[in-house]
């Protein structure tokens, strides 16, 4: 039986005292098209063995991401995770740890904090790095309030190379603060001018690069002009091993970086838990959100590690916080650290060199198919290809083949007809000469 306490006369006081007219008037900043009516047409009950068996043939409709040819990207990418990092992250000191309210207490789950924020920012080119946020998308969107508050204006410009779940991310948060966003069109074939629609009234332009649709960005010149009229240039990546080939945001003039780091440690386990990672310059680190932790030394003059910086509402007055983000991602982060130690430097340029090489044979194999077309003059690991006719359709098509080959555009950008012909697609260092092959044979059958 199922225990509610509240009874029709406690409800109704709670309302009263909040304020509102009914339950129903608590929801009203999510849209009435995306609230469900009624309950979710489900079993009302079930025995356990019978929930096994129906969620086991739900689950064999899939096809695996690892049984067979793989090229599925746009902001979650598969990649060769090394065992060792599993086996070290399910440690139980790790897997059960949680930073304490008496944080130095726990000073490996500090040490291996600062160790990130560490790799983070020379990744990024950045100063400073906090303990990572919930993922790339949520990162993004507190870039832009973090770039409000230091300008004090509220108008974000952002790029049409932008993720489309990352603009939505950031178009939620701004609606809900009162905030003006001015979103530039699907930019497929990287021939918008973003410097344009800079002004005086710019808080912050957003660009990612490579864009969603693949394209490097050169983003000095964006920097200058969004400088030059006193806005912040927020530099997004969603392929964290990209910052193993590609110059640093940092050193093109980006004043916060941020974007996804799944790609390093961390499998695509259904689209989360993931990492955000965020890095900004020394002067800005009082209205970054999130938690940074800092090295000192004790009383005995030994190394230890502290919790530098934590302005969450829970730990200060809610007008003075930064973010209402009350945790981070802290064992995919760990994940994170773990396989960037174990690659370097080195490593990691090497697998970098390895993915892009990797998608140059794919886009070649797939540019030689009649009818499809490479948009991308440039590209890291990933590219958007023009097919003839419904790409979501080609997509299911090339499934039905047993090869997953990428993310139609109009699954991210529903309302727009002019992407309805574009697929984006990634080839990292997992396909093989064979799986490239298998990709372009089927393809071409398909089409």
């Amino acid at each position: 039986m199922r225990f509610l306490p509240h009874t029709e006369t406690d409800r109704a006081a709670m309302l009263a005292k909040i304020g509102v007219p009914s339950i129903d008037a608590l929801f009203a900043d999510i849209p009435a098209g995306k609230r469900l009516a009624d309950l979710v047409n489900l079993p009302v009950s079930k025995s356990e063995i019978e929930v096994e068996r129906t969620l086991g043939a739900l689950a064999a409709k899939n096809v695996a991401a690892a049984s067979v040819p793989f090229f599925v990207g746009a902001g979650a990418y598969r990649h060769h995770v090394p065992a060792s990092v599993d086996h070290l992250i399910q440690r139980s000191e790790f897997l059960t740890s949680y930073t304490p309210y008496q944080p130095e207490v726990a000073q490996g789950t500090l040490q291996y904090l600062f160790e990130f924020q560490t790799q983070v920012a020379h990744l990024t080119g950045m100063e400073v790095a906090n303990a990572s946020m919930y993922d790339g998308s949520t990162a993004t969107a507190e870039a832009v309030l973090m770039a409000h508050r230091i300008n004090r204006r509220r108008k974000a410009v952002i790029s049409g190379g932008l993720h489309p779940q990352y603009r939505s991310t950031v178009e939620t948060v701004s609606r809900l603060a009162g905030d003006s966003i001015v979103a530039l069109p699907a930019d497929p074939t990287n021939a918008e001018d973003i410097a344009a629609a800079i002004d005086a009234e710019t808080s912050c332009v957003v660009v990612q690069s490579p864009s969603f649709y693949g394209h490097l960005i050169d983003l000095a010149p964006i920097a200058e002009k969004a400088h030059a009229a006193g806005a912040l240039l927020i530099a997004v990546f969603t392929e964290a091993v990209a910052l193993g080939a590609i110059e640093p945001p940092g050193t093109q003039g980006a004043d916060i970086v941020v974007g996804e780091g799944q790609s390093i440690g961390n499998p695509l386990t259904f689209g989360g838990p993931y990492v955000g990672l965020f890095a900004t310059r020394q002067k800005y680190v009082r209205q970054m959100p999130g938690r940074l932790c800092g090295e000192t030394v004790d009383a005995e003059g030994k190394r230890g590690f502290v919790l530098t910086l934590s302005t969450r509402e829970q730990h200060i007055r809610r007008d003075k916080a930064t973010s209402n983000i009350c945790t981070n991602s802290g064992l995919c982060s760990l994940a994170f650290t773990i396989h960037m130690t174990l690659l370097g430097e080195l490593g990691l340029s090497r697998l970098a060199a390895l993915n892009h090489a990797n998608a140059v044979k794919l886009a070649d194999a797939l540019s030689a198919v009649k009818g499809v077309t490479v948009l991308n003059d440039t590209f890291f690991n990933e590219f958007t290809v023009r097919v003839p006719g419904d790409a979501a359709t080609v997509v299911e098509k090339l499934a039905a083949k047993h090869v997953l080959g990428g993310v139609p555009v109009s699954r991210l950008e529903h309302d727009n007809p002019a992407v309805r012909d574009l697929i984006v697609v990634a080839s990292t260092e997992i396909n093989t000469d064979a799986d490239r092959a298998a990709y372009a044979r089927a393809l071409k059958e398909v089409l």
